[in-house]
């Protein structure tokens, strides 16, 4: 339409035919060809809302001036009321202190695709080995000789996801099991988040929630993609990245297995990386593992099954999950730092 208008006015400045109605004519096209360029250099601006949740943080990034605070601190508050072990009167605070098996409609959503990942990891991600993780008390300092493994035997006799039930929002359990979704649950946090967005008809947006990710269209303000991080896992506690990629409609959720750890007699470091079939540490080169898939919750999920399960069988199951890209950062045999990446995992 510009190049018409153009065409038009040097047209007529040729011609010499400058009467009134032309001048009109020109005038009128000229103010739409300045309001068309405006236009086009219009830039969306985002709204950045942020704080803490979930014992870390928030940052939620969209192309719209609308306010949603009040939208989201509501949907922070249905989950932790839902899933939150912090919380004594959480549906699932009750549910591991035998007071009450109703659950709701957004435990449901996480009991369920707990128990498909872990049927299809066998059993690498289960949810009710958190008992055990927190026996161990893994931190920076400590050997592991230093624990009771009576008290690690006793609590693996409640470990077992498959002995979990659900029948409609009612779900059974042996006394004494302990569920817990902090493995999966920040990762539904972000698809909630996520899907309220998309439900204000918001196009452009990228929610982050303690580095689970999930990015939706463009950084509009920017009228560039939206670019994310892998962190360099580093033993000190210093941040830096490893690689920088473009994501867009997907999400990615990562795992490490660098920031505890202890120490065996032999100077062997162990990540709190428990093995669900006997509750005790399995030593493992992978160091950080990045999962993008459709959804937060299962980027999550598979980022800490992959963690336990280990560079030789993550290699193998990805074979037959093509819908699963996976980052690998890993020490070698020399403790040198390599990186792999499984599934077009975007460079």
């Amino acid at each position: 339409m510009t190049e018409n208008i153009k065409k038009k006015f040097f047209l007529l400045k040729k011609r010499n035919n400058w009467d009134c109605n032309n001048f009109k004519k020109i005038g009128a096209s000229l103010i739409v060809f300045i309001i068309l360029i405006s236009c086009q250099k219009q830039t969306t601006k985002n709204t950045i809302l942020q704080g803490d949740i979930f014992g870390t943080y928030y940052r939620v990034t969209y192309g719209s001036e609308i306010n949603y605070q009040k939208q989201l601190d509501s949907l922070f508050l249905v989950i932790n009321k839902s899933m939150s072990t912090y919380q004594p009167d959480s549906n699932i605070s009750k549910l591991n202190r035998n007071e009450s098996n109703d659950v709701d409609a957004h435990f449901i959503k996480v009991f369920e695709t707990s128990k498909k990942i872990y049927n299809t990891t066998e059993g690498a991600f289960d949810p009710t080995i958190g008992i055990v993780v927190n026996a161990w008390d893994f931190g920076p300092s400590g050997s592991i000789e230093d624990i009771d493994k009576r008290k690690i035997d006793s609590l693996m006799q409640f470990v077992g996801f498959d002995v979990v039930e659900r029948n409609d929002n009612i779900i059974t359990k042996p006394i004494g099991a302990f569920i817990d979704f902090n493995a999966i649950a920040k990762g539904y946090a972000v698809d909630v988040i996520s899907n309220y967005l998309k439900s204000q008809n918001i196009e452009n947006y990228l929610v982050d929630i303690g580095g689970e990710l999930y990015a939706k269209g463009i950084n509009a303000e920017k009228n560039k993609p939206w670019k994310v991080g892998v962190e360099n896992p580093n033993f000190d506690g210093t941040q830096s990245l490893n690689k920088v990629i473009t994501l867009k409609d997907k999400a990615m959720a990562t795992s490490g297995t660098y920031r505890k750890f202890k120490i065996d007699e032999n100077g062997n470091r162990y990540a709190h990386i428990i093995d669900a079939k006997t509750g005790y540490p399995s030593k493992s080169n992978l160091l950080s593992i990045s999962v993008i898939a459709d959804s937060c919750m299962i980027a999550d999920a598979y980022a800490t099954a992959f963690k336990a399960m280990g560079m030789d069988k993550v290699k193998s199951f990805l074979k037959t999950h093509p819908e699963l890209k996976v980052f690998l950062i890993f020490e070698n045999n020399n403790q040198d730092i390599e990186t792999l990446a499984l599934n077009t995992f975007p460079k």
